[in-house]
This record gives C-alpha cells, structure tokens and sequence, in this order.
C-alpha cells in the first residue's frame, strides 16, 4: 500500500450525530426529529427528497463548519435549519470520507459528492450567506445499507480493502 493510499485510509476519529433534520416540504422549515430511517431505495423516510436522485439521498454538515460561517457573517449561532441539510455531525471531517463507506448509527452510507450552497444560503442566512458557505457546505451521500440513524449515534469511517 502506497503512503498516501495509507493516509487516506487512516481516519480514527468517531464522529457524534448532533441534529437531524426532514425536508417534508419546499421552501418550509425542516422537521427536527431525533431519529429517522434511511433505506436503500429511498434515502431518509419522510424527507422530501426520498426515493429521488439517489446520489443526494442524505446531506450533511459539520457543526464545525457552522461555527466557521457564522463567524464569517458575525452571528453567534448558526441554525441548522437554514442550511437545508439533513444531518449535523461533530468530531469527524466529513471531506475525509470522498469515495468512502461510514456507518452512521445502524446504516451505511457512501459519499457522493460535495454539497454546494445554492442561493438560498443568501435568503437564509443574510448578506454573504452564500459566499459564507462556499468551502463548507457538506457532503451527499447514497445509503448503502439501511438502518435507523439516532441523534448521539456515532460516525465513523469503514476501512475500504
């Protein structure tokens, strides 16, 4: 195994799920919830954007990274709720996973992709918002194996072969 092949297989840290949010409807507020299940076919039951475009099936964001943008736009505390995202972490860096398996509670999920702000960000968090989120807004993901996903549940990386 090459060096960087070993570095990028090395992520020992355990991430906690902080907050857990539902997009039941556009342009609504999520629905905080303190479990959800996440299926194969259908991503997050009860999220809007269940059973669609399986590469976005979960999002999430660190909660550090709310700390870093709300002190770009000089507010105390960000809430999750604005940022659209499903999932809030802690503890882990969630760019760390590209191309990557992680359980999240009981499930298994991939990362897909970066999850760019759109211009909501601009509406929801105010003036700079979207440049603000620019660099920190998260991972998709697809789930890989289903399983209910809790608040305080652990993350964590699963070594690749």
């Amino acid at each position: 195994m090459s060096n960087m092949k070993k570095l990028l297989n090395t992520l020992p840290q355990v991430g906690k799920v902080e907050w857990i949010g539902l997009r039941r409807v556009k342009r609504k507020h999520l629905e905080v919830v303190n479990e959800v299940e996440a299926s194969t076919e259908s991503g997050l039951i009860g999220d809007r954007y269940s059973g669609k475009n399986g590469k976005r099936q979960v999002t999430l964001i660190q909660k550090e990274h709310l700390n870093a943008v709300g002190s770009m736009l000089k507010q105390e505390l960000i809430d999750p709720n604005l940022l659209r995202r499903n999932i809030v972490v802690s503890g882990l860096n969630l760019l760390a996973l590209k191309e990557k398996q992680f359980q999240i509670g009981e499930a298994i999920l991939e990362m897909t992709g970066l999850c760019h702000p759109c211009s909501r960000m601009e509406e929801n968090l105010g003036e700079g918002g979207y440049n603000a989120m620019r660099g920190h807004g998260g991972i998709t993901a697809r789930v890989i194996k289903s399983g209910m996903i809790r608040t305080d549940d652990s993350i964590s990386f699963l070594l690749s072969e």
